[in-house]
């Protein structure tokens, strides 16, 4: 039996959430940095390079599977507002069930996957042999690590926001001790960080099904009929492709990004990677705030609740700002030390400083498209994300041939161009959506922040 839960939104709830998610996202540049200086106390350059290449491969395949998080968080949060415990541990079995299956078939087709890939980038012969070594095992983790988005959207999707960042932090600390001691300790070389990953996707998704099992009280407590209900299957099934489209969509623009600076040459490509740096940082701040869009608006389309729905978006949109604006001026402020602490070559520092009011703009550019992706997946109006999506990447490609003949700084002002347009596009579809969802209103109340 379903119950509605109408809950007043406040900007402390929004930080109980955004919060432990800004934080867990700190903790997970240390696993590149850690298996960076692990591998590359071995002296071997193509080590290095394969693990920079595997782990590209891996950031791109696992994040194209990023619906399995989002998605489980938009479904619990709607069963959530609804009041239905029935279809909130519901949500998460199916979630489950579908990352366990692309899990399966990703091991399965691991060497026609490895081989396309690796060939695709053209890496040097040792150093495709070091990512193939490293790729071949850490795919055995493909089920699992599926398995902890799953475990992550639901217990944010409950606002359970300190338990997924617990579970987070166990994930990366035990990965970051376990390449300690199995590349430099146990001398195992690449093959000890990828065994690293494996055991620390199983020591998560293990203590998260723990978490899980007693949150259940021991038992399962809902039918097949309700897992497989083909109207709830359905749903699951549009708005994951469309997150998935959306995702793969986003995915390509950055890389096309990172395909240009390298034609651009080695010192524009390592300057990018440097400043790629700040989009990160930036992004730490403004994903957190994704993650308490997702679940407020995902509560409150659930409960039905007009109100609660809009002062959620105010909220989001009120600190996004300040974060976006404040990581900015930190920025531009301060980039230069942080570029000459990144690299000690003086061509890439000045290389990099040449683009660095660019790089340092981009938070503040993507305050709405990080916003707005939170509000959009909450609500599950999924088809629309994808769709202003690919008309922002069409932007984004029209822009860069623009302004090509600026160069790199043509190509940085394009990609500020695919910031703005990801979140004007879907601001200015937001007032039709909300109308769809709770009729006739005000979408963003005039009320003060609390």
């Amino acid at each position: 039996m379903s119950n509605s839960v109408n809950v007043p939104v406040t900007t402390r709830q929004v930080f109980g959430i955004a919060g432990p998610a800004m934080l867990a996202n700190l903790t997970t540049p240390l696993l590149g940095v850690v298996a960076t200086a692990c591998v590359g106390r071995l002296d071997d350059p193509a080590l290095l390079g394969g693990v920079a290449m595997a782990s590209v491969v891996f950031d791109c395949v696992f994040w194209l599977f990023g619906f399995l998080r989002m998605g489980t968080v938009a479904f619990t949060a709607q069963a959530l507002g609804a009041g239905d415990a029935a279809e909130i541990r519901a949500a998460l079995l199916r979630a489950l069930l579908v990352a366990a299956a692309i899990g399966v078939i990703l091991i399965a087709a691991q060497g026609l996957l490895g081989a396309a890939i690796f060939a695709a980038m053209g890496g040097s012969a040792p150093a495709t042999a070091a990512a193939r070594d490293y790729f071949a095992i850490r795919m055995w983790s493909a089920p699992l690590a599926l398995g902890n988005y799953a475990l992550l959207g639901w217990f944010i999707g409950q606002a359970r926001a300190r338990t997924a960042l617990a579970l987070q932090i166990l994930i990366n600390l035990t990965n970051i001790v376990l390449t300690i001691l199995l590349v430099l300790g146990l001398d195992r070389g690449i093959a000890g960080a990828a065994i690293a990953a494996v055991v620390a996707e199983t020591v998560g998704f293990v203590a998260g099904a723990i978490l899980v099992w007693r949150s259940f009280g021991g038992q399962i407590g809902v039918t097949r009929n309700i897992v497989f209900a083909r109207d709830k299957l359905m749903h699951m099934v549009a708005v994951n492709r469309d997150i998935m489209i959306r995702t793969a969509a986003l995915i390509g623009a950055f890389l096309f990004f990172t395909a240009q600076g390298a034609r651009a040459g080695d010192e524009t490509l390592a300057a990018n990677a440097v400043l790629n740096n700040i989009l990160l940082i930036g992004s730490f701040f403004l994903d957190g705030l994704a993650n308490a869009a997702e679940q407020l608006c995902g509560r409150g389309t659930g409960a039905r609740d007009r109100d609660g729905f809009a002062q959620a978006v105010r909220l989001v949109l009120i600190w996004g700002f300040v974060f976006g604006a404040a990581t900015s001026a930190v920025f531009a402020l301060f980039g230069t030390p942080l570029i000459e602490l990144m690299t000690t070559s003086e061509p890439i520092r000045a290389a990099a400083q040449n683009f660095l009011l660019l790089a340092a703009v981009a938070p503040l550019c993507g305050v709405m498209a990080y916003s707005f992706d939170g509000i959009y997946i909450g609500a599950t109006w999924t088809r629309d994300m994808r769709t202003l999506m690919i008309v922002a990447l069409l932007i984004y490609l029209a822009s860069w041939a623009a302004l090509r003949s600026f160069g790199n700084t043509g190509l940085w002002m394009a990609l500020l161009v695919f910031l703005l347009a990801r979140g004007l596009l879907q601001a200015a579809r937001y007032p039709a959506l909300f109308r769809l969802s709770f009729g006739d209103g005000d979408a963003i109340p005039a009320t003060a922040p609390r």
